[in-house]
Formats: structure tokens, C-alpha cells, sequence
């Protein structure tokens, strides 16, 4: 069976080396590849696939875009309104969302303490999702730092959609947590300086690694949840979708993850 990740720019993506590693592991003869997407050539993309394709991850700028493509919506898809996660079956295209289990995830995976007050930079498609996962968690206030409110509405109205949603702002303050969804060039002082009080820093950003807030937040010896931890959790959820196994292998997509990043800082592209 053939799957991919689509989306643009896609070169740096490490998820054919997740997926890849998972398939070998489990005795697979699967393909899985990255193909640049762009939000304008989504739709014929789609409409091309042929019968052996069975699964498609979706990262910048895809999550939001593919919605309105999809024939079905999973709960938390639909209360994202965005899919990171498309399994193609019987000629339907049902959109899944793994980045909000993912997230909350690879949060407790590193850090067990409260969530009871976070910052996330950014608000876009990630930035509802981490949101979601840290309702989940119990979060009572999530400040948003973006340059403008007008793009996180969409994110404001994901969160409103949770059973439990917490209070959400745009006055970042002390908060246990500092989540940033933003490309580590635009990481400024601001951001920085929200550490002083943090615990713990999730960085989904892994590449290029560490970025400024990750290398503060390693120089402070914060908790640090990293990029990747949060690309292997939901990558070990579809990984599950597209096969049907309930095999969970973490470890095997963690230790690929690792050893390519380690490659790419060598110089090898």
C-alpha cells in the first residue's frame, strides 16, 4: 500500500523516516514518501489517487485546507476543524486528527506536573491542536502571543468546542507551560522571556534543533518536550489508522527520528 505526507515546503519532513522505520519494524512492504502540496493543487492531488493508496499525513499548510475535501470527520477533527491525518477506504476520505492525542501525549511522556496555566506562540492548525490537548489535560487558561488576533480565530473557536474549554487570552503572563508553534527565526525576547516561572517548554519546532526557545529552555534545565516527541506520538496514531495494527511502535520511529536529525546537524542533506 502507498502512503505520504503532503505539504509545502515538505524537503525537511521527517515523517517518511518515522513511517518507514515502523513498516520494517512490523514486517510491512508498505511505501511511504513526501510529496510537495500546496494548498491550490490539493484538491486535484486528491482527486488523482488511484486504489493502492491507503493513508496520507497532512502538515503545513494542508490541516485546515483539506476539510472541506473530506467525506468524513473524526470527533476531534471535527473539533479542531483540522485533519493532519487522511485514511483513504472504499473511495471515501475520512479525516482523522492525531496531533491533539499526540500532543497531550508527548506532554506526559516528559512532564507530569500542572498544566493549569499556558502560553502558546502561534495560532495556527498546531496551535488549536496542542489548545485541545491541553484542555484534555485540565488546563484552565491558555494565553495565545500572536501578531495579530485575527488569525487565531479559528483556534479560539477549536477551543470553544471542548467539553472542558479553558479560558483563553492574549496576555501571556506566568503560566506553568510555554508552547511555541512558531518557526524558530521568529522566535523574539518576548517569548523568551515568558520562561521566568515556566516549567516546562514544548517546542514543536524540530528542525533546525535547538531553537532559541529550546536552547533557553535547556540553559534554565526546564522540562523540555520536544518537536519530535510530538511528531512520533501522533505519528505512532497513524501509523495505527493507515495500518490497522495495534502495534505502538514509539521507540522504533523515536530512535529513526534521532538518528536522522543527528545525519542532517552532520551536514549530510
Amino acid at each position: 500500500m502507498r502512503c505520504a505526507v503532503l505539504g509545502r515546503p515538505i524537503a525537511h519532513s521527517l515523517s517518511p523516516v518515522l513511517h518507514r522505520a515502523a513498516y520494517v519494524a512490523a514486517g510491512l512492504d508498505w511505501s511511504y514518501e513526501a510529496i510537495e502540496v500546496g494548498s491550490d493543487s490539493l484538491d486535484g492531488f486528491l482527486a488523482r489517487l488511484g486504489a493502492g493508496w491507503r493513508g496520507l499525513s497532512l502538515t503545513m499548510p494542508l490541516k485546515r485546507t483539506v476539510v472541506p475535501l473530506l467525506d468524513e470527520l473524526s470527533d476531534r477533527a471535527t473539533q479542531a476543524q483540522a485533519a493532519n491525518t487522511v485514511i483513504l477506504q472504499d473511495g471515501r476520505r475520512i479525516g482523522h486528527n492525531t496531533d491533539i492525542p499526540g500532543a497531550s501525549a508527548a506532554i506526559r511522556e516528559r512532564y507530569q506536573g500542572s498544566v493549569e496555566r499556558a502560553v502558546i506562540a502561534g495560532g495556527g492548525a498546531t496551535a488549536a491542536s496542542v489548545a485541545l490537548a491541553l484542555a484534555d489535560l485540565g488546563c484552565a487558561r491558555i494565553d495565545l502571543l500572536v501578531r495579530s488576533r485575527e488569525r487565531a480565530v479559528a483556534t479560539l473557536e477549536a477551543v470553544s468546542r471542548h467539553p472542558n474549554p479553558p479560558e483563553v487570552g492574549f496576555a501571556p503572563g506566568p503560566a506553568q507551560l510555554v508552547v511555541s508553534t512558531i518557526p524558530a527565526d521568529a522566535q523574539a525576547e518576548e517569548l523568551l522571556g515568558l520562561l521566568d516561572g515556566a516549567a516546562a517548554v514544548f517546542e514543536v519546532v524540530y528542525d533546525p534543533w535547538p531553537t532559541p526557545l529550546a536552547a533557553a529552555a535547556i540553559e534554565r534545565d526546564l522540562v523540555l518536550i520536544s518537536g519530535l516527541d510530538l511528531l512520533v506520538h501522533q505519528a505512532v496514531l497513524q501509523y495505527q489508522l493507515m495500518t490497522g495494527r495495534s502495534d505502538t511502535p514509539v521507540e522504533v520511529m523515536r530512535t529513526a527520528g534521532e538518528a536522522e536529525l543527528l545525519r542532517r546537524a552532520m551536514g549530510h542533506h
